[in-house]
């Protein structure tokens, strides 16, 4: 659950503002959107080394 601490007269756009921020920060839209389907625990380590090859190709190779 997300608390905002709102102090007296803090406007609501204020507060809407520090709810979005924090509601983001939080991932729990990101979370909600992973769960909702199931993904096979091949696919996901295959993703995590396309990634990792393509940040290696990137930013790890400055040598050449």
């Amino acid at each position: 659950m997300l608390i905002v601490e709102v102090k007296d007269g803090e406007a609501i756009d204020k507060v809407l503002k520090k709810y979005k921020k924090k509601f983001e920060r939080a991932g729990i839209l990101k979370e909600l959107r992973r769960r909702k389907a199931f993904t096979k625990p091949s696919i996901t380590r295959r993703a995590e080394v396309l990634k990792a090859v393509y940040k290696e190709e990137m930013y790890g190779n400055k040598n050449d």
